[in-house]
Formats: C-alpha cells, sequence, structure tokens
C-alpha cells in the first residue's frame, strides 16, 4: 500500500511533458537498439563492474543541467564550453568512452537514428546488469547542440550539501522528496573518491573534529583509505557490505550511520526529516525500494527533452554535428593537400 501511495506521489509519470516519448520510438527504425547497448555494456561490465553505477551518475547529471540531451558528454570546442569540467563533474565523470563505444555499434546497424541521449538514457538502465530492476526506457530524445558549464555548476548537488539544499536542487527539476530518496539510492553501487567526503572524517564543518553523524567503527576505516592531507584521489565503495549489488543495503547502512557522503547521511540523520520513514521503508522493502527507484529514473529521465525536429541526431556524441563536419572537412583537405605532395598522412 505504502508503494501504491508513493507512486501516485510521484505524479502518474507522463512519459514527457509532450507525450512524445515512447518504449517503441524505434521498433520500426532500429529494433535492436536495446540490445546492442546490453550487449556492450555485459562485456564492459565484465572488466569494470563499477561502469554500471558510473553511467546512472553521468545521465543524472547530463538531465540536471539542460535536460536529457546529452550534453554533458560534448568536449570543448571552439564555441562550446564543456560541463564535464565543472567541478561536480571535473575528473571523476566515467563512461563518455562508453557510450561512444555503444554509439559506434548503433551507427554501424541503424546509421544516423537513435541520439546519443537515448543511448545514455538505455545504458543507464544499466542497474539490472549488477541485480537491481529492469524497466522500459522511454524514447525519441534527441541531442541537445550545446552545453552550460555555469548551469552544471549551479544545478548539480555537491557531496556535502544538506538536506534542504539537496531538495533545492530537486525542486528546480520539477522533482519531490520521495524521488530525492529513491534516486539517492543508486548509490547502493560505485565508488567515491576521498576527496568528496575527507572533510568528514577530520574538519566537518570547520570545527576540527569528525562528523559526528558518521559511525565510528566505519570512521576509522575510512581514515585508513583516506589519509589527513592525502591527495583525495583513493576510491571506496558506497556501500562497504554489497558494493557491486544493486539491492537495498543503500538504506540500512544509513540507519546505522554508514553513509558515505554528507548528503547520504543527511537523508537519515537530520532530525525531523520527511525522509527518515522512507529510508525506514525501503531498509525493510526491497521491492519498494526498486519500483520507486524505477519510477524515479523514468520521471528524471523525462527533464527538458528534445523531441521533433528540436535539436539534432548527433553522428559522434561528443560533438554536435556542425562541428564533426568541420573536422571531417578538414581532415579530407588536409589529405588532399598531402597527395598532392605526394605523400599520404593519416591525421
Amino acid at each position: 500500500m505504502w508503494c501504491v501511495v508513493l507512486l501516485v506521489v510521484l505524479g502518474g509519470l507522463p512519459f514527457s511533458s509532450d507525450a512524445q516519448l515512447s518504449p517503441t520510438f524505434y521498433s520500426k527504425t532500429c529494433p535492436t537498439v536495446s540490445s546492442i547497448v546490453s550487449n556492450v555494456l555485459t562485456n564492459v561490465s565484465k572488466t569494470d563492474p563499477r561502469m554500471l553505477a558510473s553511467l546512472v551518475r553521468l545521465h543524472f547529471h547530463d538531465c540536471f543541467v539542460l535536460g536529457c540531451d546529452a550534453s554533458v558528454l560534448l568536449n570543448n570546442t571552439a564555441t562550446i564550453v564543456s560541463e564535464q569540467q565543472a567541478f561536480p563533474n571535473n575528473n571523476s565523470l566515467r563512461g563518455l568512452d562508453v557510450v561512444n563505444q555503444i554509439k559506434t555499434a548503433v551507427e554501424s546497424a541503424c546509421p544516423n537514428t537513435v541520439s546519443c541521449a537515448d543511448i545514455l538514457a538505455l545504458a543507464q538502465a544499466s542497474s539490472v546488469l549488477a541485480q537491481g530492476p529492469s524497466w522500459t526506457v522511454p524514447l525519441g530524445r534527441r541531442d541537445g547542440l550545446t552545453a552550460n558549464r555555469t548551469l552544471a555548476n549551479q544545478n548539480l548537488p555537491a557531496p556535502f550539501n544538506s538536506l534542504d539544499h539537496l531538495k533545492l536542487h530537486l525542486t528546480a527539476q520539477g522533482l519531490i522528496t520521495p524521488v530525492l530518496v529513491a534516486l539517492s539510492g543508486a548509490h547502493t553501487f560505485g565508488r567515491a573518491h576521498c576527496a568528496q567526503f575527507v572533510s568528514r572524517l577530520y574538519n566537518f564543518s570547520s570545527t576540527g573534529s569528525p562528523d559526528p553523524t558518521l559511525n565510528t567503527t566505519y570512521l576509522q576505516q575510512l581514515r585508513t583509505i583516506c589519509p589527513n592531507g592525502g591527495p583525495g584521489t583513493n576510491l571506496t565503495n558506497f556501500d562497504p557490505t554489497t558494493p557491486d549489488k544493486f539491492d537495498k543495503n543503500y538504506y540500512s547502512n544509513l540507519q546505522v550511520k554508514k553513509g558515505l557522503l554528507q548528503s547520504d547521511q543527511e537523508l537519515f540523520s537530520t532530525s525531523g526529516a520527511d525522509t527518515i520513514s522512507i529510508v525506514d521503508k525501503f531498509s525493510t522493502d526491497q521491492n519498494a525500494f526498486f519500483e520507486s527507484f524505477k519510477a524515479a529514473m523514468i520521471k528524471m529521465g523525462n527533464i527538458g527533452v528534445l523531441t521533433g525536429t528540436k535539436g539534432e541526431i548527433r553522428k559522434q556524441c561528443n560533438f554536435v554535428n556542425s562541428n564533426s563536419a568541420e573536422l571531417d572537412l578538414a581532415t579530407i583537405a588536409s589529405i588532399v593537400e598531402s597527395l598532392e605532395d605526394g605523400i599520404a598522412s593519416v591525421i
């Protein structure tokens, strides 16, 4: 009953604001796209199981800036300032190369058909490969023509955010508190660098002491991994119990003060918070968590989507087509010039 109430709170979940997204969008033009994505991710996850969590994060960091338009994938060019160097993304985004790998495979089967935004949306549903929930992804997004680093710095939550700040970030995207708690459950797998939480271990809020909401045994374990004054580049698991499995243990960890990031633990340790009862429910009812997570991911995947004739279908995920065309022409011109000199070169 509680889960039914939560799903009603999530808003009925239309496929998109203009109802143009559909799970069958590519049924005639690229019917194998889902299996292509799944096959690539199955192979990648065998050698890098952490990548599944990284792709969920990549989709989240895309949707919260200009909408789910693959803007996060764009590299710096003369006309585009990439979001990849924004503070929440810099040196921490993973999966860009995997998305490009998927795009290459999809283009081979269905040229100029599937957007990078949809490829990323399909890839983020890869939690099923880590024994998590599966769901049908609404499709039909088109790719954006620009990026916005300033907006990335403004819109993406930080690991040290308070619960109130986290709610503000979600509200700005039209999302509500139950969605926040469900989306946070993505930290049931994956890793984080020490730099994202080291202040909790030694100098929380400039007090010279550790975060009082941190389990003392867990604190000592984390200090071993993240020495004071260290480089901050060491990695540790979000979930110390089942780090590569998508399950409800994230919420059980919060109940015993083992949330890795401050923004994680805030969901349970903020006095009187309306998130506490949701954490308690998810910690004992994995099905409720899975159903709410699926609903939240679909809802997030609808943020600011481009459909119809808006945007484009990129040929390369890290460049808009105008940049790709300029690159192709420059390459051709260089080869022609080399041939005229009697020397063929490859750039």
